[in-house]
């Protein structure tokens, strides 16, 4: 199942639980204000990630962030929606 950290309160984050919810697909919101470890975990995926450096070079925080099953990262949420 896919893994999307983020936060409620982010509108990019909203945006991409009402597209998923409506098309569907099967996530696990994980969200930061609910719980420190869902903040440690997306850190320390986000201090090893390449796919990070133009977010943190901007000043952003990089989400949503979607974990697929294979473990790889994505930020663009768009692309499940193709499927």
């Amino acid at each position: 199942m896919l893994k999307v950290y983020g936060m409620r309160i982010c509108p990019d984050c909203v945006a991409c639980r009402e597209a998923f919810d409506q098309a569907g697909i099967a996530y696990e919101f994980l969200d930061f204000a609910e719980a420190t470890k869902n903040l440690k975990e997306f850190l320390k995926l986000r201090d090893a990630s390449p796919l990070f450096r133009e977010a943190k070079e901007l000043g952003n925080i990089g989400i949503p962030c979607i974990q697929k099953e294979d473990g790889s990262l994505t930020l663009d949420y768009a692309e499940f929606l193709k499927a």
